[in-house]
This record gives C-alpha cells, structure tokens and sequence, in this order.
C-alpha cells in the first residue's frame, strides 16, 4: 500500500488507498498525524465522523490507526469519475477541535470486459461475397486508465477475420469480415469466440460467442438416418405404444428441408397392425400382435421434401414371444371330505396344469404351502396329484383351505391359485376328560332330598356323537355309604342330586368314583374321584352327662358344708354336644338359683362354687338350675337342676332327707282341688246363664216385639249376645220355648212363628274340658233345611 500523508494550512490530512482492501486494513495513523497522545485517545473522547448511510471507517483506540469497516469498491462509490474519495471528520472533543480526513480510492483492475450479450447470432447466405463486413456488439470494463478495455481478439477459423477500430472517443470497436465463401452444405453454422482484453497488471478478459448461421438452398434430398430399421417388439405390447421412429435429414432449410414420412410398400395384415406418422417418423401399435401368427414383419419406408426430392429406406420388426398366458388349473377329481385316520398318501384331488405359452415360459409348477400336510406329485405329463403327507388330527384342524399356486418358468413369471376346501371327519380317538383331578365338594348336613348338592363336568374334543358324554357312578368296593340310596347323578349334565337328607353325626365324608363315557363306537371312557364332605350344622342340643337326670324319680343331691370357704367347689355340670366345631363349644350359666348370689358356674369348665360363705338364713336346700349352651347359629341348649345340702355332718343330712322328698303328694293333692273347684264354678256360671237367656227369650215372644224385618232384643244389653249375633238375622215374631237341665248336659228349646210355620231347634252342649274354658253351641234351623250353629 502507497500512502502520501500531508497537512494542509487548513488542517486537513489526505490518504490514498486502492479499492477492495479487507476490512479492519490501515488507512493511516490518525493519532501520529494529528499529534495525538495513543494512551489519551479514550480519555479525550476522540470519535469519527463521516457522512452518508455507510460508515467506511473507524479508530483504533489502542493503536491511533484509521481502519476499514466496511468493503469499497470504487466503481460502486464514484462510478466512472477519474478521481474517487471519501471525507470523515476526526473530532477531539476535550480540545473541541475538528480534523479532516480525505481519503482517496484508488483504482485496482478488479473487473473484466464483459459484453452486453453473451452470444451474438449473425445470419448471412452462402451467396455473400468475400470482404463483407459485420459489426459487433462492443465489450465494456468499469475499471480506469489501463485496467480498462484494451483488444478484441477473434478465435481462429477458414472464413472471418475481426479487424478492430478506434473513435475519436478513443472507444474501441470491433468489426467481421467474411474472408471466404460460405457453403451451407458444408457447414451450416459457425461458432466463433470474440475475447475483449484489458491492460491490468493481472490481464482479464470477457468473451461472447458469436453465431453465424448461414442460408442454404434446396438441392439436397432426403436422406435416412438408416439403411435398415429394425427393431424387437414383445407380442403383448399395448396398443397405441411406439416401438420405432424413422429420421431423415435433408442439408436444405426452410421449406426445402421439411420432410413427409410415408410407407411405400406394406401387406394388409400389417397395415392393420402398424401406422406411421407423416410428419414424425413415428410407429406405433394400433393392432394386436400375436408370435405365433407371425414373428416378423418387412415394410418399405420413403420420406419427400418440398422440393419433390425423395429418400427410401427398410424397416424390419421382428415379434418376440412373451410370457403373457398364465398357467391354467383344472380339477378333474375332488374329495371334499375325509376321515382324520385316512392313511397316509389319500388322494385329495387331480388337477389338469396347462400354459398356453410355448419354451420356458410354459413349463410350470405346482407348489403348495409348507405348513399344510399335504403335498403335489406328478404321476402324468400337465397332471397333479394332491396326497396327505402327514396324520390329520381334527381336533387340531377340522377343515383347510388348501392352495394349488400353478407358475411358470417365464422370465416374468405368472401364476394361478385355487383353493381346495377340505372337512376332517372326526373319528372316536379322544376319550372323555374331567376339568380337574379329583373332585372335592363339600354338603351341609340336613340338606332336602332331591336338592343338587355338586356338578361336575368332562370334555372331550370329539365331534357328535363321539363327543357326547354320559355320567355314572362306580359306587366300588369300599364305599362306607350305600351310594344308590344316597347320591345319584345326572347322566347328561353330571349333576349330583342327594337321595336322602345327609348326618354329620353318622359320617363326615362320602367317596365314590364318576365314570365319563362318549357316544362314539366303540365307547371311550375315563374316571375321576369325587369326595363330597359333610359340613356340620348345629342340630343337636347339649347332652347333660352330670348330674344324671334319676330314674327312680328321686332328685340328686349334693353336700355343701356350712364352714365352706368362698371357691369351695361343690359339684360339677358335665354335658357333650353331638355336633363339631363351634356348634359343640359349650358355654354354661347359672340360670335360677334359691339363694341368688350364693353359688356361681365356671363359664366353660361348668364347675359351681361357692360365691360367698353361708349364714344361717341360708336354707337347708339349694336348688339350682345351670343353662348348657353352644356356640351354634341359632343356639341350642340344655338344663340341668342340681340339688344342694347344705350340712356339716352326715347325720344331719338322714335327719332331713325324708323332708327333702316328702312335698311331692301333697302337692298333687293340692292340684286335684284346685281343678276340681273351678270345674264346680264354671258350671255354676252357665247354667246360670242359660237359665237367663230363655226366661228372655219368653218375654220376648209375649210381648210381640218383633217386626217382620229385624229381631231386637229389648232391654238386655247388647254384649251379652256377642256371641250369638248370627241368631238375630232370622229370629221374626215367633214363639219359643225351651227346656233346661241342671246337669249342664243338653238343652233344647223350639221356636216357631206363626206366620210361617218355621222351627228353630237349639241344641246346647256344655262340656266341661278344663276348669275353666267353657264351650256352647247352639243349632238352628228353618223347615228348608237352612241351618245356623253358634258356638260360645
């Protein structure tokens, strides 16, 4: 970099630099220049300014020096004035002074001569003579001096030659002079390179392409690109498709050169299969074409332009086969169904394989899924047979759809599918087989006959009739309960029904086998052990084994010494329950005592103790009455009366053992009384009664009180006829009459109305069956047979 560094009167600084510099390069150093201190430029607040939208430039605070920010390109800044710079202002600002700085840009060959168009086409006729000239576009460079436009250079060729000129501008330009006659059947077009150069240090250049087409007359025919087409075409190639295209160039131009493509010799088959299009060249297929009809096709081609020149040449099409039939399958013979035990190698069908094609496109093959147990063979030329390769198990498989694939060798090969159905007929192999091994079921005694008490069930994987199961019992050997009086079965659904009602207390458990049996021939059967548990209910009721109840009818008796100490056990109530579990859990409580508070009873040992010492109130004899009860829902219990002595010595005790017996006559004795006085009470009662009821009865007839549509029984109230409110329905004016016995044995009394002639018996039986309830009935009746019994 040159740079010249001066100060002016007016304290401007001027720099020169080229264009194109990096940015952050030196332009100068502002703080020598300017007698700046380096280490002072911040703290004297020293700042560019520069106008315009771009800031070109910048300081560098650590090193005084004027940098670039931004690129500059001198042709984009001044254009193409001969002297280009830039002004920014350096202010210091403690000392409020203001620098100028004018930096110029230099030129540097930084662009080539480029042309305003890149190729430039000349159309000139064969017929121009030699030293015609053409103008050409002029090149054009944006640098200055010497970096600017300097030569025009033309590539070498037999015909032009460039000769170059220069205005009175100084503007160089470059003109083309044919040297040579054209001929366009030589070459019709020529391509020449213009090179514009300037003078830079490093030369650049700009070049465009010029063309130069030259015009033709027509004394050329057509000529085909070739002597013979020929061409291979597949046999099902689809119409409308092109298989070949005749070209045919002719040297003219214009309308000379236009060409018309038709055929000139072609048979009748052909022209149905093949047209040409006049103006492209084009064949195409607008038939079928069939290899086996025919393989090859010769036809005679011509192409004329507009001068009426022609051109002839040959095409061939040679058809070639394709594998375009896909294979056939014909089934001949088919079984639709076998039994799963068939033999090995079963002939399922025979299938009939044909192709149409011809070679390796109608060689074909059958193949079946690898998973199926089948398989193809091949006993005839085209024909398959479909076998069993392996055992058929319906239980696994019941049916298959099995699939024939028929393929060709081709190259793209076809195939065809059909797809065999076959039903697996079942076959009695599979014995029946219970759902678990072995049974437990468990039955609440005291159960209802007849009620299900357990089910169970065997499957077996058969079909029909081979998978219909029937149920029995083996009752066997060493079954502790007569099975066919207590459990039966269900031989369809294996159901067990109970015979009789079950007792825990007689057997806890019932063990028998069940025999499962198919419809099939012959039959196949398997067993199962089946144990059904009692389950105990609490149904019966405490056993009281001490004190035992006599059976002389003398009362137990047991001794209590008046010095015993309080705890001081006396006897113990001893009783068992029948059932188990917590129905026989025994509980024990002092239900009445004579002395309450004087004895207690251990919860569940029974034990009765002595609660407190004795006194001489106590009474001689102590009886008390303890309650045995289970734990059973509902609970169920027992009593037991425990007689106590209360003594200290033996003697005592004979001395009042006659006392302890003796109440029992009088005490029915007394009883015998008492029955017998209110038997006489009672009886006493009704007759008094009946006496009262017919001495109303006759006052009611004499005083004729009664109407011909209700009975009122005047004077006399009504509760003492509650019982015989029925009578007053059809009791009218009648007359009665009645009589009593004493003995309260029978009483009759007649009742007839005048008016109607009708009788009422009353019959009254007064029997006495307990001292105090008394019955009467009283009988009424009319002379139609309608009667009326009222009991009181």
């Amino acid at each position: 970099m040159l740079a010249t560094v001066w100060e002016s009167a007016s304290g401007q600084i001027r720099y020169s630099i080229p264009e194109e510099m990096e940015i952050g390069s030196s332009v100068g150093n502002v703080a020598k220049d300017l007698g700046l201190e380096v280490k002072q430029l911040s703290d004297r607040a020293v700042r560019i300014a520069s106008r315009g939208r771009t800031q070109y430039f910048a300081l560098n605070f650590k090193s005084g020096h004027l940098i670039t920010t931004e690129r500059i390109d001198r042709e984009q800044i001044c254009g193409a004035l001969e002297e280009c710079s830039l002004n920014c202002e350096v202010i210091v600002e403690d000392k409020m002074k203001l620098y100028r700085v004018e930096i110029e840009i230099t030129d540097i060959n930084d662009n080539a001569p480029s042309f305003q168009r890149e190729e430039i086409e000349l159309k000139v006729s064969e017929t121009t003579t030699p030293g015609s000239r053409f103008p050409l576009s002029d090149a054009h460079d944006s640098d200055l001096g010497i970096n600017s436009l300097q030569s025009y250079q033309l590539s070498n060729n037999r015909h032009f030659s460039l000769d170059v000129q220069t205005g009175t501008d100084g503007v160089k330009y470059a003109e083309l002079v044919l040297e040579k006659s054209l001929d366009r059947e030589e070459q019709a077009v020529h391509d020449l390179v213009l090179t514009a150069t300037d003078g830079g240090d490093l030369v650049r250049s700009g070049t465009a392409q010029i063309r130069v087409v030259v015009l033709d007359a027509n004394d050329n025919p057509p000529v085909f690109s070739e002597p013979i087409y020929k061409v291979n075409v597949l046999e099902n190639v689809p119409k409308g498709s092109t298989i070949l295209t005749v070209k045919s160039t002719d040297p003219d131009q214009g309308i000379n050169k236009q060409v018309i493509y038709s055929f000139k010799k072609i048979t009748d088959k052909a022209s149905k299969i093949f047209r040409l299009d006049s103006n492209t060249g084009d064949v195409t297929i607008v038939g079928n074409l069939d290899f086996e009809e025919a393989s090859l096709y010769e036809i005679e081609v011509q192409a004329h332009d507009g001068g009426g020149l022609f051109g002839r040449s040959k095409i061939v099409i040679v058809v070639s086969d394709v594998n375009d039939n896909a294979p056939e399958i014909a089934l001949r013979s088919l079984i639709s169904s076998i039994p799963e035990d068939s033999p090995l190698g079963t002939v399922i069908a025979l299938l009939d394989v044909q192709d149409l094609d011809s070679g390796e496109n109608g060689e074909v093959t059958c193949s079946l899924p690898i998973d199926l147990p089948f398989q193809l063979k091949k006993p005839f030329e085209n024909y398959y047979s479909l076998v069993t390769d392996r055992a058929l198990d319906r239980e696994q498989v019941a049916a298959y759809n099995i699939t024939v694939t028929a393929t060709d060798n081709g190259t793209l090969p076809l195939s065809t599918a059909i797809t065999i159905s076959l039903q697996i007929l079942d076959t009695n192999d599979n014995a029946p087989f219970f759902d678990e091994i072995p049974y437990t079921g468990y039955v609440t005694e005291n159960n209802p006959r007849g009620v299900s008490v357990f089910s169970l069930r065997a499957s077996d994987p058969d079909w029909g009739e081979n998978a219909r199961i029937t149920y029995s019992i083996n009752e066997g050997d060493r079954s502790e309960v007569p099975l066919s009086s207590s459990i039966s079965i269900n031989s369809e659904t294996g159901a067990l029904y109970a015979l009789r009602s079950f007792d825990y207390e007689q057997f806890r458990e019932i063990r028998f086998q069940v025999q499962a049996q198919d419809g099939g021939s012959p039959p196949l059967s398997s067993n199962v052990s089946v144990t059904l548990f009692i389950l105990d209910q609490n149904d019966n009721s405490p056993h009281i084994l001490h004190p035992s109840f006599p059976t002389d009818g003398s009362t137990g008796v047991e001794l209590a010494p008046r010095s015993s100490e309080p705890g001081y056990l006396v006897t113990k109530v001893v009783a068992v329950d029948a059932d188990s579990g917590q129905n026989a859990w025994l509980s024990y409580q002092l239900l009445k005592a004579t002395e309450p508070g004087l004895f207690s009873v251990g919860l569940h040992s029974g034990e009765i103790r002595t609660a407190r010492s004795f006194v001489d109130k106590d009474a001689l004899k102590q009886s008390l009455v303890v309650l045995v009860k289970d734990k059973g829902q509902p609970p169920l219990s027992a009593t037991a009366t425990v007689t106590v002595v209360v003594a200290d010595s033996i003697p005592e005790i004979l001395s009042d053992l006659s006392s302890l017996l003796a109440p029992a006559d009088p005490q029915s004795s007394l009883t015998l009384y008492l029955v017998i006085a209110v038997a006489s009470v009672s009886c006493l009662f009704f007759t008094f009664i009946l006496v009262f009821l017919a001495l109303r009865l006759r006052r009611w007839r004499n005083s004729q009180l009664f109407d011909s549509s209700s009975v009122t029984f005047s004077g006399v109230p009504v509760s003492q006829f509650v019982g015989i409110d029925g009578v007053r329905a059809f009791l009218h004016s009648c007359s009665h009459e009645g009589s009593l016995t004493t003995d309260c044995g029978k009483s009759q009394f007649n009742v007839t109305k005048s008016n109607y002639a009708n009788t009422v018996t009353s019959q009254q039986t007064c029997e006495i069956k307990d001292p105090i309830l008394v019955t009467e009935e009283l009988n009424i009746s009319y002379e139609d047979q309608t009667s009326v019994q009222v009991r009181l």
